[in-house]
């Protein structure tokens, strides 16, 4: 017997605390820009890393505020999908969760998905895109193409969503309605997850319902990914990015790069600076950059994952990006000593 969720009726849901407060962050400074051994540029934000029991091992900022996670909530979404029965696994569930660079390997998968359901690419609902990888995009307009539903960078999450919709014999033409089952589903394993209830809903880039929760919640809610036995949806989403982090992102891409290099470790970006992955053993970590700055996400995300005990050297292509000047490295772009573990 399962529930709506999908749980079996054994199985423990956590019950959601109150929704955090919706206000203006109180960020502080985490990265640092320097040029010539002085500080030329501040980003903001707040970062929170947690122990495999859930304990806090480090916070700095504001990380039980409100804020929307972009696209580094996908992973709990496709938690939500699998939940109501969406049958995928391996590279066509990691697209799932997905911001790929829409290349032909990503536009195939999500056209399988879509076939699944008996549909095509008529029936996305997500905003038409040129493809998100630079060098996918290039290819892409050279070949004389035009933004497409298929290239924008979510459509396989979209595919995914219309699957389930499909499956479960919910409508297909408002899949993107808050009020819509498959949304509501969603939103209740995000509070399941997170351990707290959303706070607002909004439309994210793609068109699909946003909800906010705190940075503290959503390194919870990876956690929890990371850590699940093999034969639950939270299990089956995690093995899937583990064996498929180029689906999950593109060649070159920073995410798949970061798997890569840290093994069992999994890893979602989204825009506007949010950055979240989590290891096995339960360590996890959630960044915000205030600015939005996509350059910052990743120094900082690696001096938490320093913290949580990865190897420093392992981390270290991550860790710092060159600041040039005439084309000579003259400074670089590094998490601020605050956040670097103290052994380091």
């Amino acid at each position: 017997m399962t529930t709506p969720l999908g749980l079996s009726a054994d199985t423990a849901r956590h019950v959601p605390a109150e929704s955090p407060a919706v206000r203006e962050p109180r960020h502080v400074p985490l990265a640092h820009l320097v040029r010539g051994g002085i500080v030329e540029g501040v980003h903001h934000g707040s970062a929170v890393a947690l122990g495999p029991g859930g304990h806090t091992v480090f916070a700095t900022g504001d990380t039980e505020v409100a804020f929307y996670p972009r696209s580094a909530l996908k992973p709990v979404q496709a938690v939500a999908l699998v939940r109501a029965g969406l049958p995928l696994e391996g590279a066509e569930l990691a697209l799932t969760a997905a911001s790929h660079s829409g290349d032909e390997r990503h536009r195939s998968g999500a056209r399988r998905i879509l076939e699944r359901a008996g549909l095509t690419g008529d029936a996305l609902r997500n905003v038409p895109d040129l493809p998100y990888g630079a060098a996918e995009r290039e290819a892409w307009l050279r070949a004389g193409h035009g933004p497409t539903r298929l290239a924008q960078n979510c459509s396989g999450k979209h595919a995914a969503m219309l699957l389930t919709a499909r499956l479960n014999d919910w409508p297909l033409e408002d899949y993107l309605d808050p009020a819509h089952p498959l949304q509501r589903l969603i939103a209740d394993t995000v509070e399941d997850l997170t351990g707290q209830r959303v706070a607002g809903v909004t439309v994210d880039g793609c068109g699909a319902p946003l909800f906010s929760v705190s940075l503290h919640g959503l390194a919870r809610a990876v956690a929890r990914i990371a850590t699940a036995a093999p034969d639950t949806p939270e299990g089956r989403v995690a093995a899937a990015l583990r064996a498929h982090p180029e689906m999950l992102s593109g060649t070159g891409r920073d995410v798949a790069g970061l798997m890569a290099a840290v093994p069992g470790l999994i890893a979602k970006d989204g825009f506007e600076g949010v950055q979240l992955a989590a290891l096995p053993d339960g360590h996890a970590v959630a960044v915000k950059i205030s600015d939005g700055a996509d350059r910052a996400r990743m120094p900082v995300t690696a001096a938490l994952l320093a913290r949580c005990g990865v190897d420093p050297a392992v981390l270290s292509e991550f860790a710092t990006a060159p600041v040039i000047g005439g084309g000579a490295t003259v400074g670089r772009l590094c998490a601020v000593d605050a956040l670097t573990p103290p052994a380091v």
